[in-house]
């Protein structure tokens, strides 16, 4: 495995956990995640859809064969960690409390970014390779 692939694996597959782990509580509509949704003064009832949500983004970006639909799933994790941190500074929460959210946008960043970076690479070799010399 060279470089690149394991760097991609391993930001993806840190994107994956955390956005599973914020996931569970979501889908759950756990008591904490329904008081920590009402202090950004959502309804609760979107808890539910936001983790499935979730849990579907997660599989599109492990599932290979389907870059559409991954592309749609980055685009949705940076929509929803931008919009936490808009929501965390818009009702006055400290920086401790949304810091780490720029850490999931970085994880969503980079694993993307690695992507479309491994996917072009085999094209670029391919088009950079001399053409075969025919007899």
């Amino acid at each position: 495995m060279n470089k690149l692939n394991l760097l991609y694996w391993i930001c993806t597959g840190l994107l994956a956990l955390l956005m599973t782990l914020s996931s569970v509580p979501n889908v759950l509509s756990a008591p904490e995640a329904v008081a920590f949704f009402q202090h950004l003064g959502y309804p609760a009832y979107l808890l539910p859809f936001l983790g499935v949500a979730k849990l579907l983004g997660v599989v599109a970006i492990l599932v290979p064969g389907f870059p559409r639909l991954r592309e749609w799933a980055y685009a949705g994790f940076a929509f929803d960690l931008s919009g936490a941190l808009y929501s965390f500074i818009a009702v006055g929460d400290p920086p401790s409390m949304w810091l780490p959210l720029l850490v999931g946008l970085s994880l969503v960043a980079t694993s993307y970014f690695l992507n479309r970076r491994k996917r072009s690479k085999p094209a670029s070799l391919a088009a950079n390779a001399p053409l075969p010399a025919y007899s």
